[in-house]
């Protein structure tokens, strides 16, 4: 479990990384090279940290809690046999609330009045968010009967491609669209007040409680992606690509392109209009339940 958490802990920058490279491409920019985050990275973990003098002990501990949450959360992945009968789903989804509420926190602590803002927004957010989120994922445990994510990947990959799965998967994406803070939920390459959610939280953030903390929102964006191929898409074939964990490599780059793609082809949207955005992603799932 430690093992695979660190090599997802050290592939995120570079999925983050493969996301802002295509999305230059799409939009006829050279844009950085894949590897920037990971430069980036190293440049706040040799600077220091600055606090501000209102900031308590909250401000202080979160980059590490919210770090350590990511971490846990990526060795619960149901991505080897000893982890895949451990890995309980509302587990998961309990450690993004805790990270959630600590950040939500820590921006009131600090006292700054566009971090107070990010964590209004992210508490309004999460409402809409974590309701989609648990849908989507039972109208894919339904058939499968458990919360357990490895029987629930098992009990994908013994069926065929049928539509209730194809409501569930549409309905899953726009939640990691949200959960990571994509556009047309959040716009995670402006620092424009009036748009800010996930940026305005890390306003008040600098060196290396900054760096963890970017660590963290590239890891959660990873284990989202990884939870989407691994109960939506886990059918591999092996004549193409020998190795299966070539395939999830693959599976995984291709949801960053898709994510690139949504993101070039959209705007974003008024904050008053993500409650339909999210509705969309419950009415689906609530259709693949039925369609079952």
């Amino acid at each position: 479990m430690i093992v695979q958490a660190m090599g997802i802990v050290l592939f995120a920058p570079l999925v983050q990384g493969f996301i802002q490279w295509c999305k230059a491409r799409l939009q006829n920019r050279r844009g950085p090279s894949p590897v920037q985050p990971y430069r980036n990275l190293y440049k706040l973990l040799a600077k220091d940290v600055v606090v501000a003098e209102t900031a308590s002990w909250i401000t202080r501990i979160t980059p590490f809690i919210c770090f350590g949450a990511a971490f846990a959360v990526a060795a619960l992945l149901p991505m080897t046999p000893a982890v895949s009968g451990i890995s309980d789903l509302f587990l998961i989804v309990y450690l993004f609330g805790l990270s959630r509420f600590l950040m939500a926190l820590a921006g009131l602590d600090s006292g700054n009045s566009f971090a107070g803002m990010g964590s209004s927004r992210e508490m309004y957010l999460a409402v809409l968010v974590e309701p989609a989120f648990l849908l989507a994922i039972v109208a894919s445990a339904g058939a499968a009967g458990t919360t357990v994510l490895g029987k629930m990947v098992e009990n994908v990959s013994l069926h065929s491609f049928t539509l209730p799965y194809v409501l569930a998967a549409v309905a899953f994406f726009i939640v990691v669209i949200a959960e990571c803070g994509r556009i047309p939920v959040d716009n995670p390459d402006t620092h424009l007040e009036l748009t800010m959610f996930q940026e305005a939280l890390l306003i008040e953030y600098s060196g290396r409680h900054l760096a963890l903390l970017l660590w963290a929102v590239y890891v959660r964006q990873l284990v989202m992606m990884v939870l989407f191929v691994e109960l939506f898409f886990p059918w591999n074939w092996l004549d193409l690509i020998p190795l299966s964990s070539l395939w999830v490599l693959f599976k995984i780059f291709l949801v960053g392109l898709l994510l690139a793609i949504t993101e070039t082809s959209s705007v974003k949207m008024r904050l008053f209009r993500l409650p339909n955005f999210l509705a969309a992603s419950g009415l689906l799932s609530l259709l693949a339940l039925v369609a079952r």
